[in-house]
């Protein structure tokens, strides 16, 4: 099957459902240069090692370790901006052929692009809280105590300890995790946009839906329940999906 025909297919399946969930991952948001995590050669784990970086019991046992490497990385992406397949997935949501977007990112990409129903399954790079209050807090705050040398930052309001609200290896995941679980499950398709779908337990959406489609570089554990893998980057696939659902249409 050629990739016209792969793309025509795609386009008639989504406009054939009655309703689709998007589940994304880091390629979705290479392309706005936000490095992912587990590539050979240019990942992030390749430099680092994640239970070390980006650990709750780093977070806990050595803090000032957490905030010098694990918290520079997740502020590193505040000034990211979304690329054309975040703003597709937008334009989507908003002219009902999607009904949410389940997201394995914490760069804040589909805010920006205007999506709105947005399932962050592991957490955010917008805020912190506080662990004994629950305060909520701008992460931008959080910075700017580790920078006056306060590790780990503390809550103004009753001097409890702040932390990032990324879901760190070793925590559980958000409540959303539920609700991602019942769209992947109840929708008619489930589409997958730059996930190497690696990452447990949320890969495991695919393998509940009813009807599948992969858009990514690489292939993944599910190539095999899919009804059609489209290989290549999110950002030319999801612009050539929306000009032919165009057309269709």
């Amino acid at each position: 099957m050629t990739y016209d025909e792969q793309i025509r297919r795609a386009a008639e399946a989504i406009l054939d459902s009655g309703s689709v969930a998007v589940l994304t991952g880091a390629g979705i948001s290479t392309e706005s240069g936000i490095p992912d995590f587990r590539s050979p050669g240019t990942g992030l784990w390749e430099k680092m090692d994640p239970m070390e970086a980006l650990s709750a019991r780093v977070l806990f046992n050595n803090p000032r370790k957490f905030y010098h490497t694990g918290f520079k990385i997740l502020t590193s992406m505040g000034n990211a901006e979304p690329n054309r397949a975040h703003f597709v997935l937008a334009d989507m949501e908003k002219e009902g052929l999607i009904d949410a977007v389940i997201t394995q990112n914490i760069d804040n990409l589909h805010q920006k692009a205007g999506s709105k129903n947005i399932l962050e399954v592991h957490g955010d790079t917008r805020t912190g809280y506080c662990l004994k209050c629950g305060v909520k807090v701008e992460i931008g705050e959080m910075a700017e105590k580790v920078e006056q040398g306060e590790i780990p930052p503390v809550c103004d309001a009753c001097g409890g300890v702040l932390r990032p609200s990324v879901i760190l290896f070793g925590d559980m995941l958000p409540p959303c995790f539920d609700k991602a679980w019942g769209y992947a499950a109840d929708c008619d398709l489930l589409l997958v946009v730059g996930s190497s779908l690696n990452v447990g337990p949320v890969n495991n959406l695919a393998a509940v839906c009813k009807r599948l489609i992969i858009i990514n570089i690489g292939d993944t554990p599910f190539d095999s329940r899919a009804e059609l893998i489209i290989r290549g980057k999110a950002g030319q696939v999801m612009d050539d999906l929306y000009k032919a659902i165009e057309r269709i249409r």
